[in-house]
């Protein structure tokens, strides 16, 4: 399993949520964060703004997906034809396992499911 991690403009969100589920990833997590790039941040006239409104989303795919969702949050989270600085970044790490809560599953990269005894 993948996880993948996308820092994104707040007004590109709806549209990249919206790309994930017609692409079947449906499951993602997202929140508010703030923090800055490259970029340092923005100066606009004598103000600087040091931190910058982003938003974080991430789902976890199987290894064969990964570069379909990256693909796809990338498509729907650039700015124009060839992107703008402030665009987002994106992280990709393995998940060594993982749990639902409700069942008591665990499910291992292999896609190996065992249940937890409790």
């Amino acid at each position: 399993m993948i996880m993948i991690r996308a820092i994104i403009r707040p007004e590109k969100t709806d549209c990249v949520l919206a790309s994930l589920m017609e692409a079947g990833f449906p499951a993602v997590t997202k929140f508010p964060v703030v923090g800055r790039g490259k970029q340092r941040g923005i100066k606009i006239g004598e103000i600087t703004y040091d931190e910058i409104s982003k938003n974080l989303i991430f789902t976890v795919v199987k290894p064969q997906d990964k570069d379909f969702v990256v693909k796809t949050i990338i498509k729907a989270a650039r700015t124009g034809d060839k992107g703008a600085y402030g665009d987002g970044k994106i992280f990709i790490t393995p998940v060594l396992e993982s749990y639902t809560i409700s069942s008591g599953i665990k499910e291992l990269p292999s896609g190996e499911l065992e249940e937890v005894k409790i």
